[in-house]
């Protein structure tokens, strides 16, 4: 707390009751729900639920209360939540066993154990709760420097013993931004089971190495958060000043704007998103980006792509399909060996004629030679040319393909 801005401080206390706590809010909220409707546009294409979050959005204008306020807030978010509930997570193939089934999804942002956001029962909400607390403490750390209180609120927070009822205001217009950045998180890495773990209750926690990953993004919530606490300050210090003060504009010490605008630059937010760990998606461990599994992963992910391939050429050769074709191929040949007579053959064909002077001769025909004069398999026709006696209905027909390569 910056001991110099009593008046400051006067005025963010009166600024529930004359107007111009609603107003902040109302601003505050308008570009949460602004992000809201971002995110079901860009990132998950739900048109129908971002349409929805702008009515309530627009309904804003019109909000003469707090109430009224958090009431659009609250549908918007209702909606918001709901097409987040069957969202995939991905996670690595060794770790599906160890996880429990409601840990694919998202999940709702209501927790059952609480009502309410608190003790999240998924990764993915639990994560963002631990984010939403990180950015509370940045927000706190940023009005302070300011010279507000944390902890007396404009009107959209109840002012409530132990709790930062001013920086919860501050940070709504960052939550979006947070949740997109997990959102492209789980929607290009898969989570890993030794990052969570489950309480007998069904609260789902993070493991402390997750934790100090997440805290490595203070910095970026930090500096999204920080031209928010300065608008609120800007905004509270108008009902402070009379006469020549009304032309003097608070100093920007979080972003420094100020400074940069009079060097003629233009000012704008400079943040930069850490990117999760680029992980195998079969065993979980850290590897290089550009590929999908570790060395030992992929090995074995080809080899479980072979055995795919060949269940179902298995399959393929024992499905009905395949059993009646062989069925219809056995009846054929049952009937034509039927059908054949010993007298349909000429006199000089004898089994000594085939042995001696048909037999040696195949060996010099392909087999697909074979099996178009006789009608038979290729593999069948292999045989013949390897010494197998077909029946003697085909010996005629062998013999003027022979005759036919000769004269070929």
């Amino acid at each position: 707390m910056r001991p110099s801005e009593a008046k400051l401080r006067r005025a963010q206390a009166l600024a529930a009751g004359n107007g111009l706590g609603l107003e902040i809010a109302r601003t505050l909220i308008d570009a949460k729900l602004k992000g809201q409707e971002q995110v079901l546009r860009e990132r998950l294409d739900r048109q129908g639920a971002a349409d929805v979050v702008s009515d309530f959005r627009n309904k804003l204008v019109s909000a003469d209360t707090f109430d009224a306020i958090r009431i659009a807030e609250a549908n918007a978010a209702a909606c918001y939540f709901r097409e987040w509930r069957d969202i995939p997570v991905a996670w690595p193939r060794a770790d599906l066993p160890k996880i429990p089934h409601h840990w694919r999804f998202a999940g709702n942002r209501q927790s059952p154990l609480t009502g309410g956001p608190r003790l999240a029962v998924t990764p993915v909400h639990a994560v963002l709760n631990y984010c939403f607390a990180l950015l509370q403490a940045e927000t706190r750390l940023a009005v302070s420097v300011l010279g507000l209180d944390a902890g007396l609120g404009v009107g959209l927070h109840t002012d409530t013993a132990n709790r930062d009822s001013l920086a919860l205001d501050v940070l709504e217009p960052i939550r979006p931004q947070i949740e997109a950045w997990l959102l492209n998180w789980i929607g290009s890495e898969p989570f890993r089971r030794s990052d969570f773990f489950e309480t007998g209750s069904g609260n789902c926690r993070l493991m402390s190495q997750l934790c100090t990953k997440l805290s490595g993004t203070t910095s970026v919530w930090a500096k999204l958060v920080a031209p928010w606490a300065e608008y609120v300050a800007r905004a509270l210090s108008t009902a402070t000043k009379s006469g020549s003060e009304c032309n003097r504009t608070p100093p920007t010490r979080l972003t420094q704007q100020h400074r940069t605008e009079a060097k003629g630059k233009v000012w704008t937010p400079k943040v930069k998103f850490s990117k999760a760990d680029h992980l195998c998606r079969g065993c979980g461990k850290k590897i290089l980006k550009g590929r999908a599994h570790c060395g030992q992963c992929a090995v074995s992910s080809a080899t479980e792509r072979l055995v795919d391939v060949a269940r179902v050429g298995r399959q393929t050769a024992n499905g009905p399909q395949a059993q009646l074709k062989r069925a219809n191929t056995q009846r054929q040949n049952a009937l034509a060996q039927h059908a054949w007579k010993p007298s349909d053959q000429p006199t000089w064909l004898t089994e000594t004629f085939y042995a001696e002077k048909i037999q040696p001769l195949l060996t010099s025909l392909s087999a697909s030679a074979i099996a178009r004069q006789i009608s038979v398999s290729r593999w069948y026709a292999g045989r013949i040319r390897e010494g197998y006696r077909p029946h003697q209905r085909h010996w005629h027909a062998l013999t003027r393909l022979l005759n036919t390569s000769r004269m070929a």
